[in-house]
Formats: C-alpha cells, structure tokens, sequence
C-alpha cells in the first residue's frame, strides 16, 4: 500500500499535522502503536499559549472547540517554600494568555476532527528502508508494510524515524521526577488541597522540588522533582507502592507535612520518569522525504512547551506542504529553516527554567522569574 503522507505517532503534534492538512485537502495516514484511543491515559493538564499552541489550533480550525474545554482557575500559580510559607500567589483572572485544558480532552477534539480512518491503531513501526527518490517503506510489528513519499517522525523520545536522519540519541539531565495522585482531594486531603490551591504549585529547594496542579473533579496531579543519578531512580521498586514512595518522601524529611503528604499519601502507583534530552542545537541536514516533529525533533527538558511546540510543529508543516503543492523538499526545506532555530531557542530555556527551579537560589529564584514577568502596575 502506498500513502503519501504518513505520520508516525498519534500524539498531539501528529494529530495536528494531519488536521492542517486535512483543512488544506491534503490527505494523511496516521500510525500508531496503541491500540486504540482510548489504551491508556492521556496525561494531565496543559497550558497552551497564545504564541504557539493557540496559533496551531487557529490553524486547524478547533479554537472553538479549544475554548469549550479550558479548565476556569487553573492559570493560578503559587510557590513556596519547604515550609508551606506562600512566597507568591498569583490568581487566574483571566487574562495570562495560557489557559489549562486536559490533554486528553485536546486529543479527543484532534481526532474527532480528522476523517474515519486517517488513524490506524495497533501500527508499532518497527523498521524503516529508504527506496530512493525520497521514497522509504515501513515494517510495522503486525507484519504489514507501507511504503511513503514523505514520513514524518512525530513519534516522541525513542523516535523510530529519528536514525534515518540524526545519530542523536536522547541522554539522561541528571533531574527525575515521580508521578503521584491524590483524589477527592478536597474531602480527603484538605491539607494539601488547600497548599496546592487553585492551579499550580511549586514547593522548592535547591536540587528538589515538589510541584503539583490542581485538575478537574478535585484532582492533585504531583511531580516530584530531584537532581538524583539515573541510578538512583532506577534502584528504587515502583511495583511497591509503600516502599517506593518512603523512598522519595525520605528526600523530604522535615517539610511542611501538607507538602509531604502529596508524595505519602499519593493514591496511584508512582510513576518514574528520569528526564532526558536531545542537544540544544539538534538539526539534521536535509534528507530527502522524512522530517520530524515535537520530541522526535527536539525532545527537552519539561519547560510547558514540548506539547506547545509539537502541536506548533505540526501546523507548520502543515501549512509548508500546503504552500509547496508537488514540492515535498521545498516544503521540508522551509519548515525545517524555522524549526532549527524555534527548538534551539526553547530548549535553551527549557534548561534555564530547570536552573531556575532547583537550583542554588530556589525558590527565590522563581520567585523572582515570575515577578520580573509580570507587567507594571
């Protein structure tokens, strides 16, 4: 079978890139190795900005349908310090320009938007062989083949597409954080609710952190946070719950206990995700019919951003395809003249951000970040 544009990975920049080129008349395939929509959950809430990720659903036609979901209040921001002292609380009023919306409910609105069928679940790309002129076909873990005029890797940190055009491999930052949940949380953990209070919150101290947001329905979604060696993290059993979140909570010891309590009291198995990313400055030279998006491209340190730029990506492509009819490589090469620069640029921050938050001065330091960004009174 040949499709001629396929998109490896159905996240959030992928989806986008097959809408915009939907909303152009430009048909695409989507493969994904999940079996289905609904396999596993879609991850917390996201703040999506007026520069880049609002842009990209302007540009797919879904800022409607985008409005309909924004969460009220969880612009909100407030930051502390080990204690449980408030060093600074800025409430949502509406107007920060980046409203939370829940990742799964912006895939949801991705896909309903996309014609039946443009997503084939159950596709676990497992090797890929270029044919020449631009041309590559696709071995996927079910036995079935395709073949492309233009692959776009949209498909995250172990990026399958990513070696045919970078020996880039992503490396550990020297940071992991640790998932956690607390539910009804205003019934049952009113201490810390009322820590957390309307949105986000980050507790931090120098190499540690404990940031949580507060979801829909009275969820405290937690990130921990801790400069540790990978082997750290990897010697800690997650399968036991108790044991696991002793562990980390023991990095915490002396704390306000309305802070502990999001790491003691979590409610899930938590989650470890040791954080890695490419180079600054990943590029690729050109290589003909196969480009990348989001965290293929240009996976970073958590800043906010990667689901802002995959989506931002997403809807560039698109447009450069759309404005190149015929031209695969015209279209590649302008999308990518603007990528290279975009990712170097917020991967930089992304780095300064992490400084920023568990470093020496924290969490004066953010603090100070957040103040320096307001405008005057």
């Amino acid at each position: 079978m040949n499709t001629p544009v396929t998109i490896i990975g159905a996240g959030l920049g992928g989806l986008t890139l097959a809408r915009v080129l939907h909303v152009h008349g430009i048909a695409a395939t989507v493969y994904e190795a999940e079996a289905s929509a609904s396999a596993r959950a879609q991850g917390g809430m996201l703040d999506i900005h007026e520069n880049n990720g609002q842009l990209a659903l302007k540009a797919a036609g879904l800022f409607d349908q985008f409005l309909e979901i924004i969460h009220p209040g969880g612009q909100a921001t407030r930051v502390l310090d080990k204690d449980g002292n408030v060093l600074l609380d800025e409430p949502d009023n509406g107007t920060g320009g980046r409203p939370e919306v829940s990742r799964g409910d912006l895939r949801r609105i991705l896909l309903d938007s996309l014609p039946a069928g443009t997503v084939c679940w159950g596709h676990k790309l497992t090797a890929v062989s270029p044919l020449g002129g631009g041309r590559h076909v696709l071995t996927f873990a079910n036995g079935s083949t395709v073949t492309t005029d233009l692959l776009v890797g949209a498909d995250g940190a172990w990026s399958k597409v990513r070696p045919l055009l970078s020996g880039a491999i992503p490396a550990y930052v020297g940071t992991s954080f640790i998932e956690t949940y607390l539910f009804d949380s205003d019934t049952r953990h009113k201490a810390s609710a009322e820590a957390v209070g309307g949105g986000a919150l980050f507790a931090l101290a120098p190499g540690k952190g404990i940031a949580a947001h507060r979801e829909p329905h009275g969820v405290l979604h937690t990130y921990v946070q801790l400069n540790k060696p990978k082997e750290w993290i990897d010697s800690i059993d997650f399968s036991n719950l108790a044991t696991a979140l002793a562990k980390v909570a023991a990095e915490f010891d002396g704390w306000a206990p309305a802070l502990t309590a999001l790491i003691t009291d979590g409610e899930t198995a938590p989650v470890p995700r040791p954080i890695h990313a490419l180079p600054v400055e990943h590029r690729w030279e050109r290589v003909p019919g196969v480009t990348l998006l989001g965290d293929a491209a240009h996976l970073m340190i958590p800043s906010g951003e990667g689901a802002n730029l995959a989506m931002f990506d997403g809807a560039e492509l698109g447009k450069a395809i759309a404005a190149n009819p015929g031209d695969v490589e015209a279209a590649l090469i302008a999308y990518e003249k603007d990528l290279f620069p975009r990712s170097a640029s917020e991967a930089a921050e992304a780095e300064a951000i992490l400084m920023v938050c568990l470093g020496p001065n924290a969490p004066q330091s953010l603090v100070d970040m957040f103040t320096s960004h307001q405008p005057a009174k």
